[in-house]
C-alpha cells in the first residue's frame, strides 16, 4: 500500500509528466528520493534532446548521481508515472536503486510487470522492489489523453 509520502512524491512525478506533455513529448514524469529528499527529477525528453535515451526515469537518474556525485543511488527510492521500459528497468538495476513506484502499466512496453518482470530475473546481480498502481488512475489519463489528442490531431 502507498504511503501518504509516495503518493506525495508521485504528484510530483506527474506535474513533471505534464510538463512533459506541453512540450509535445510523451507525458512520463520521474523523481528520485533519498532519506525523503529529492535528489533528482526528469520528464521525457527523447524528441527535445535528439536523444533516444532521455527516457523520464534515465533523466531522473542521471540528475541524481550528478547531485549525490555517485553512479551508484543505493539508499534511493524512484517515483515514475509509468511502468519502466526495458531501457529504464536495466538502467535501475544498474544504478542500484532500492525500490520503485510507478503509476499506470504500460501493457507494450513495460518491462517490470507488463512483459519482461526484469526486477524478478534471478540472474540480476541487484534486486530492486517494486510497487505498482500508485496514482495509477491520474497516471493513465494523462497518458490516454495525450494519445487521443495526438490522434485527433492526425485524423484533422
Amino acid at each position: 500500500m502507498p504511503t501518504p509520502d509516495d503518493t506525495q512524491w508521485m504528484r510530483r512525478a506527474l506535474a513533471l509528466a505534464e510538463r512533459a506533455g506541453a512540450q509535445g513529448e510523451v507525458p512520463v514524469g520521474a523523481v528520485v528520493v533519498k532519506d525523503g529528499e529529492l535528489v533528482g527529477s526528469g520528464w521525457n525528453q527523447p524528441i527535445t534532446c535528439a536523444d533516444p535515451s532521455a527516457h523520464a526515469e534515465i533523466v531522473a537518474l542521471r540528475d541524481a548521481a550528478r547531485r549525490l556525485g555517485n553512479y551508484r543511488l543505493p539508499g534511493c527510492r524512484l517515483y515514475v508515472t509509468i511502468e519502466p521500459c526495458s531501457m529504464c528497468a536495466g538502467a535501475v538495476v544498474h544504478a542500484r536503486i532500492d525500490k520503485v513506484f510507478f503509476g499506470a502499466a504500460e501493457p507494450k512496453a513495460g518491462a517490470v510487470i507488463s512483459n519482461l518482470r526484469l526486477f524478478d530475473q534471478p540472474y540480476l546481480n541487484h534486486r530492486v522492489a517494486y510497487e505498482a498502481g500508485v496514482c495509477a488512475e491520474q497516471c493513465g489519463a494523462l497518458v490516454s489523453a495525450f494519445f487521443r489528442a495526438r490522434r485527433a490531431a492526425v485524423r484533422r
